[in-house]
């Protein structure tokens, strides 16, 4: 696949990400795509606004898509590299490409679901880093709390 389509998807947990953020929350924002290109879903951190510390964007957007026969062929697409938790939903049920906006603020478990045969596409971009290098910035303590330190 051409990295302008993973781009166009990226925009999608983008808009997601600024959203979460407009609503008080963590800017994480992410969408799954099925083998076939469509949307099956797209979500955003919510763990502030719901009080819940389950709700992450990968699991919003997972939640989002409904029940699917099977993940094969499918693609997450996220603003920030997956935590360890949301790497284990990919790996869980067989998701087979994460497309990453950035890693540099938050390396997460991409390197661990590459070793387990997932397709990791890092897209390195300079608006998820800036958007969650600002939220680091301005909201230390929140972004403590959601990476559990």
């Amino acid at each position: 696949m051409e990295h302008t389509e993973f781009r166009t998807w990226l925009a999608t947990a983008f808009e997601e990400a600024r959203t979460g953020l407009a609503e008080g929350g963590i800017p994480v924002g992410a969408a799954l795509y099925g083998a076939d290109g469509r949307l099956l879903g797209r979500g955003h951190n919510r763990r502030v606004q719901d009080g819940d510390p389950s709700m992450h964007a990968e699991t919003a957007a997972f939640r989002a898509a409904g029940r699917q026969r099977s993940y094969r062929g499918t693609t997450m697409v996220t603003t920030l590299s997956p935590c360890w938790y949301c790497s284990g939903l990919v790996r869980q049920f067989g998701i087979s490409r994460v497309v990453i906006g950035e890693a540099v603020t938050f390396h997460g478990g991409h390197d661990w679901l590459a070793g387990h045969g997932v397709e990791i596409v890092l897209l390195d971009d300079p608006g998820c880093r800036t958007l969650m290098s600002e939220f680091i910035k301005d909201r230390p303590d929140l972004w403590s709390e959601d990476i559990g330190d």
